[in-house]
């Protein structure tokens, strides 16, 4: 996962860098690679690329569709930083479904540390001059949507393979980008060919890692890890697009990474509590 976070964050900085270009295209070029690039290894390793649960990976695909659209407009439109602390709210939102769709236990203090960081994303919003409501608005949607298709990478864990679910993601995004794309569509030019081919292929291995990463670990827990891209985008943002912030708006950056480090550090208190109960109970 900490890979993962990597790479997507060096895919965050070439998606703003095509900015001129509608985030529903970028989309449509990352889904195109990305499809290429998992046909092509499932072939070679003779994995049935179909899958066994039809329901729940095209369901995955439509769920990650909408968040991918909806985060590459954020990355175009506000400062990278801010656009990044919006997805923040993915874990939480994995953390609920995880608990309602598949049993996982949240505990109680979770949901205080869960607070300060929704708290912190609210001073964002407020202080923040250069995102808007709205920005606000299509960043929980995109919370929502990435936390379903987490969510069911986890149900999809024991019966699917990794490349497969990677691969369902073009298949239900690409016919779907590219009908809108067809409203909209921005030629693109010179460089903005090697970063869209960048931004496919980095993405594809990062999406590889992170299912791998949700697949051996619980949802809640190994998404909180995200949070570290915060200070990729801090970095990134500065140094290729001279981005800074208020006070006030780091301050609710600092909220929403103490409320994952705190969330981080109780839940594994409590598992270890819980582990060492049953190594304690007589068999």
């Amino acid at each position: 996962m900490l890979l993962a976070t990597f790479l997507f964050a060096c895919m965050n900085v070439l998606v703003k860098m095509v900015s001129h270009i509608p985030a529903v295209e970028a989309v449509f070029f990352r889904s195109l690679i990305s499809l290429v690039m998992s046909y092509s290894v499932l072939r070679i390793q003779k994995v049935n690329m179909w899958g066994n649960n039809h329901k729940w990976l095209i369901a995955r695909g439509a769920f990650g569709a909408v968040a991918l659209v909806l985060y590459f407009t954020l990355l175009q439109d506000i400062p990278l930083a801010t656009a990044i602390t919006l997805q923040f709210l993915s874990p939480i939102a994995t953390a609920i479904l995880g608990m309602l769709l598949l049993r996982e236990k949240v505990w109680t203090l979770q949901w205080f540390f869960f607070l300060i960081t929704f708290i912190g994303m609210l001073i964002i919003s407020g202080f923040e001059a250069r995102m808007e409501p709205i920005h606000l608005l299509m960043g929980i949607i995109a919370a929502v949507g990435s936390g379903m298709a987490y969510t069911i990478i986890r149900k999809l864990s024991y019966s699917e393979h990794p490349l497969v679910i990677v691969l369902y993601f073009p298949l239900v995004t690409l016919p779907i980008t590219g009908i809108l794309s067809v409203y909209d569509w921005v030629q693109p030019t010179g460089w903005d060919w090697l970063v869209l081919l960048g931004i496919g292929v980095l993405t594809q291995f990062a999406q590889y890692f992170m299912t791998k990463s949700y697949q051996a670990e619980e949802v809640s827990k190994v998404a909180n890890l995200n949070y570290l891209s915060i200070i990729y985008a801090l970095s990134f943002g500065f140094f290729f697009f001279g981005e800074t912030f208020n006070l006030l708006t780091y301050v609710g950056m600092v909220l929403v990474i103490a409320g994952v480090i705190l969330n981080v550090w109780y839940k594994q208190r409590k598992q270890n509590e819980v582990e060492q109960h049953r190594e304690s109970v007589p068999s």
